[in-house]
């Protein structure tokens, strides 16, 4: 089956769907093609104690402000699942899905999408598919011998799975902290971090993060001296779970191990310590593979950019991958400002 369309969205999250909003706005024909089989993208995947960093007038996408959680100043994830579903039907968002994009062409004038339910023919493209889906593994002698108990974020969900055993958390940003904290009360726990943990002052969250991720992007645009924007300030956000913890001692973390063996690991000083199962908090990369075709990866696999526009393909934007695509832009407050400006950088393509 061939489709034609002025524009296909890949991606089905906030991402896609902030891009979606602007595109309705502009009286643009798209499609947004989703992998997952029910509205919510990456949020429907993550840990049951996940929590926002900010409160949720302060976590929407554009045009509808996410409401309040009963009872909770930071929404958890499902909250997060549920105003995404009900913005995507509220504007009415011409999402398909379950569909499976493999790959993205260039076609004459036009670029061509192949998926699983078949080929999009589009004046323009836009990469909206995260990091969720890959997930990193950093490279450390001994994890073979160490065996199978070995996890990603990606696929840890409640401490009930690991009651009374003897558990090594690996790093030392937001992740690793909460879920850290979600561990400390019912299991041995140790958690290890590449440097000592730098927590944001009690009363920063993602409000003043996005303010000071773009003050740095403003600044850079005009050639100032770069402040170091989030970084500067701390690694963690201090949300009401890993405060408690840290408040009551129970996250205090170790440096980095230099290998593992059978069961456990070990120090360079010879020290060891012994474990059932290794979380690693270890980020992500980019889901890009999808646009291997268009050759466009540089040194170290990055794909150059002028905004969201990929420097080397005009037709191709890609949003809400982090600061690289616009600040904050992998965040649902930071992600509304950039699909604004894709969407009206596309519009401008297809009506010249």
């Amino acid at each position: 089956m061939t489709n034609r369309t002025q524009v296909v969205v890949i991606g089905g999250g906030q991402a896609g769907l902030a891009a979606g909003y602007h595109l309705r706005r502009l009286g643009l024909d798209f499609v947004v093609l989703d992998a997952q089989t029910e509205p919510g993208g990456a949020w429907q995947h993550t840990w049951d104690s996940l929590r926002l960093f900010s409160p949720a007038a302060y976590s929407s996408l554009p045009g509808r402000l996410m409401p309040a959680q009963s009872g909770e100043t930071y929404p958890d994830a499902q909250h997060v699942v549920e105003y995404l579903a009900e913005y995507e039907k509220r504007y009415e968002l011409p999402v398909e899905r379950p569909v499976r994009v493999a790959s993205v062409h260039r076609d004459g004038q036009l670029l061509r999408v192949e998926s699983d339910s078949g080929t999009w023919h589009a004046r323009a493209v836009i990469s909206a598919t995260g990091s969720w889906w890959r997930p990193f593994l950093p490279a450390v002698p001994g994890q073979t011998a160490f065996g199978d108990r070995q996890l990603h974020t990606v696929e840890y969900r409640n401490p009930a799975d690991f009651a009374g055993q003897r558990v090594i958390v690996v790093g030392g940003g937001n992740s690793g902290a909460q879920i850290a904290a979600d561990l400390a009360y019912d299991t041995d726990l140790n958690w290890v971090t590449q440097r000592p943990p730098r927590f944001l002052a009690d009363d920063i969250d993602g409000r003043a993060l996005f303010d000071v991720a773009t003050a740095r992007r403003r600044a850079l645009d005009k050639g100032r001296t770069d402040t170091g924007g989030v970084a500067s300030l701390g690694d963690i956000v201090a949300v009401p779970p890993v405060r408690a913890a840290r408040d009551r001692g129970l996250l205090k973390a170790s440096p980095m191990f230099s290998r593992l063996f059978a069961g456990g690991v070990e120090w360079a000083d010879g020290t060891r310590v012994e474990a059932d199962a290794i979380i690693w908090c270890t980020g992500f990369r980019p889901a890009l593979s999808h646009l291997a075709p268009l050759q466009l990866r540089g040194r170290g696999g990055h794909i150059a950019t002028e905004g969201t526009r990929a420097a080397d393909e005009p037709r191709l934007h890609l949003l809400g991958y982090g600061d690289w695509t616009g600040p904050a832009s992998a965040t649902l407050i930071g992600v509304g400002r950039t699909a604004r400006d894709a969407a009206r950088e596309i519009a401008e393509l297809v009506r010249a």
